[in-house]
């Protein structure tokens, strides 16, 4: 099962040696992929330790970013679905 991934994580994961399967997603795939996303992150954040809230929330935020002004598409610029 893939997800959505911030744009630096195909690079970083090339860099370990491993070569990630990578595809970019349409318009109403990329909508519903940042709403599943959502959930997750959400989730995460739910269940952070103390030390992780800011982080999670960070988290939450690209995602909402990314809903709420599509045009700039945030941290997820290049909808890239890792699978």
């Amino acid at each position: 099962m893939g997800k959505l991934v911030r744009d630096k994580i195909p690079d970083i994961i090339r860099r370990s040696g491993r070569t990630p399967v990578v595809s970019v997603l349409d318009e109403t795939d990329y909508r519903a992929a940042l709403i599943a996303k959502l959930f997750e992150e959400s989730t995460e954040l739910s269940e952070a330790g103390h030390d992780e809230v800011a982080a999670e929330i960070s988290d939450v935020l690209e995602v909402l970013r990314a809903l709420a002004e599509r045009d700039e598409r945030g941290a997820f610029a290049e909808r890239l679905y890792l699978g």
